[in-house]
């Protein structure tokens, strides 16, 4: 049974994502970073008729806990198959260019950037155990700066200093890393789910979970010729659903 490590699962889309990769097959560590919410959570998952999920805590801003995670993982799967970077916050808004206080900036890339770094740096010797690992980091069209560029953009007056910028770093990331690892079997993709109604935004999103977790599993579970270094978005309206970076 291949495995998948959500971080940030237990609620909103990483939420569906356990809920939906578990009816297809998949042993989903539920990544969470209150071990007693997220064992709580999987108690009401089990109770709903969904099998092999296992809360675990993780917190990203912290080496300890992620060292512990894949301690876990690795002494029960040895190996993982699939990482998803799902665990993102948003800072507190408004966030000007002028004056958003530096430690505001920091606090969020300590989780939307060095969080993810630091998560997949810890992972990748299980991740090279298995046959076709793949690495979904989950970004925002906020972090296009193609389309933060074209005033017709239906989002282009939502800047965020700290927020959009973390987004525009971890897809330079996932950019490199793609890079790093393209002679070997890996698929590594930034995936922007789409403006997704969550607690993350006050449920503002005109998407749904079902449907953003659908678009992120779409484009993490591929076959060998999958493609890789490449940046997906639900709100883009063509077939492809290839976001400009």
């Amino acid at each position: 049974m291949n495995s998948v490590l959500i971080t940030g699962a237990n609620r909103s889309i990483g939420l569906e994502l356990t809920k939906q990769l578990s009816k297809q097959g998949f042993f989903v560590y539920l990544g969470t970073r209150d071990l007693e919410k997220g064992s709580e959570v999987v108690k009401q998952l089990n109770k709903d008729g969904f099998q092999n999920i296992k809360a675990i805590q993780i917190d990203v801003t912290n080496a300890d806990s992620i060292l512990e995670a894949k301690n876990i993982v690795e002494s029960e799967q040895g190996k993982l198959d699939i990482l998803i970077n799902n665990a993102g916050i948003s800072g507190e808004f408004p966030q000007n260019a002028s004056d958003t206080k530096i430690k505001d900036i920091q606090t969020v890339f300590d989780t939307n950037f060095f969080g993810v770094i630091s998560v997949t740096q810890a992972f990748l010797e299980l991740l090279n155990k298995s046959e076709n690992p793949r690495i979904s980091n989950i970004t925002s069209g906020l972090g296009s700066l193609t389309l933060h560029s074209d005033p017709s953009w239906k989002y282009y007056n939502f800047k965020s200093t700290a927020y959009g910028t973390s987004k525009t770093a971890l897809n330079a990331y996932t950019v490199a890393l793609a890079f790093e690892l393209k002679d070997l079997p890996f698929k590594v993709n930034a995936i922007d789910p789409g403006y997704t109604a969550t607690d993350f935004n006050h449920h503002n999103g005109p998407g749904s979970v079902e449907s953003a977790a659908s678009f992120i599993i779409k484009h993490t579970v591929t076959d060998e010729n999958g493609p890789t270094g490449q940046f997906f978005s639900n709100d883009i309206e063509d077939e492809t659903g290839i976001s400009p970076w």
